[in-house]
């Protein structure tokens, strides 16, 4: 791990989730995704080192978002926020609506040459299930990933997100799960 690097990204990533649907025109989507199956549907999108998953259970719609910084949110429908540095998680469970969320957050900070090693094996990783991903150049020219990888079941669906930022060797891994009962 690198101390000098990194804590500009980690101090700007945030996570939220929200209870309610957000719509696609607030964002830059470079990429979507849709799953279904039986009573639910998970809808991802991709942004450069960003994401939203929207979960819809029958009339309920709940969504996560990953953003980069935390001006012009909506505001209204937000269950939580926080940052997206060192180890977190935070469980949910709407009531009414027989919807479970969890997600676990992992940060850390890599040299160059352990997040060069890192991208090539997260694109490898994309590959091999199909996951939706966004490659793109940060402002220095220097290559930054996207990755969700979404895994279907029965009533739940797992989702599982890489975000690579070049600039300062971050590297911030996402495991979520929506499930409805």
């Amino acid at each position: 791990m690198n101390p000098s690097r990194g804590s500009a990204a980690s101090q700007t990533m945030q996570m939220y989730l929200y209870r309610r649907a957000l719509h696609p025109e607030l964002f830059p989507l470079k990429g979507r995704k849709t799953i279904s199956h039986g009573a639910y549907e998970l809808e991802a999108w991709i942004m450069p080192g960003c994401h939203v998953m929207r979960f819809r259970h029958k009339e309920f719609t709940c969504s996560e978002l990953l953003i980069d910084h935390e001006d012009n949110l909506p505001l209204e429908g937000a269950v939580t926020g926080f940052p997206c540095s060192g180890e977190h998680e935070f469980q949910h469970a709407f009531l009414a609506e027989r919807v479970e969320y969890s997600t676990s957050v992992q940060t850390e900070t890599l040299s160059d040459n352990l997040y060069r090693s890192t991208y090539e094996d997260m694109l490898d990783y994309a590959k091999q299930t199909d996951s939706l991903t966004y490659k793109y150049l940060d402002g220095e020219g220097r290559k930054c990933l996207s990755l969700l990888d979404l895994q279907q079941l029965p009533k739940e669906v797992h989702c599982q997100s890489f975000h690579l930022l070049a600039s300062s060797g971050f590297v911030l891994r996402t495991q979520t799960i929506f499930g409805h009962k």
